[in-house]
């Protein structure tokens, strides 16, 4: 019971520090563009380094933040076993939106979640993938889709036979939608951008 408790706590840890690479700030520093933070939502994330209009650096950020999730998930794996891979996933999810370098002011998640996702479990991660496509080509955005997909992940995740799991994609799933809450009240207002749309 104690080496297990050792155990989760080093990959929550090690998850953390993953989660807390803010490659959204680091890359668009490093090519000479300033703070992210005082552009547009002021968020970290891939969305916001996009308003820089450098699409590789956006595309770099998403990749990085995705990435990040799945290593610590691995890594946790590799040297400890399943429930610290799942630990791992939280310490990484919660570095990302709460990091302690930047006053603990992060990202949305929605990046780090797939990565998490996709060590956890692959098939759920393509379903994901498959219903955010699908949200995005009937209403067009890009936020209601990643919104729509979370809240079936839990019960993809459940299905698959993976319980733990699933409970611990249900609470992601709930602070995806409290980051997100201004992208809901413009979604209700219908003042969302909607993808492929400047605004």
């Amino acid at each position: 019971m104690e080496s297990t408790a050792v155990s989760d706590l080093i990959a929550l840890l090690i998850g953390y520090v993953f989660g807390s690479i803010p490659f959204g700030l680091i890359l668009t520093g490093a090519a000479g563009l300033g703070d992210v933070r005082k552009i547009g939502s002021g968020n970290i994330g891939a969305t916001n380094v996009l308003r820089t209009g450098n699409k590789a650096l956006a595309a770099a950020t998403l990749l990085g933040d995705l990435l990040k999730g799945t290593a610590a998930v691995l890594l946790a794996r590799y040297f400890f076993d399943e429930e610290a891979a799942l630990v791992a996933g939280l310490g990484a999810f919660l570095g990302h939106l709460f990091p302690v370098w930047l006053g603990f002011q992060g990202g949305k998640g929605v990046a780090t979640y797939i990565g998490v996702l996709i060590a956890i479990d692959w098939k759920a991660a393509l379903v994901y993938g498959g219903i955010w496509f699908l949200m995005a080509a009937i209403f067009r955005y890009s936020s209601l889709s990643a919104l729509i997909a979370c809240l079936a992940t839990p019960v993809i995740l459940f299905s698959l036979g993976r319980p733990e799991a699933a409970l611990l994609f249900a609470l992601l799933t709930a602070l995806v939608w409290l980051k997100h809450r201004a992208n809901i009240g413009r979604l209700v207002s219908g003042t969302e951008p909607k993808i492929g749309v400047s605004k």
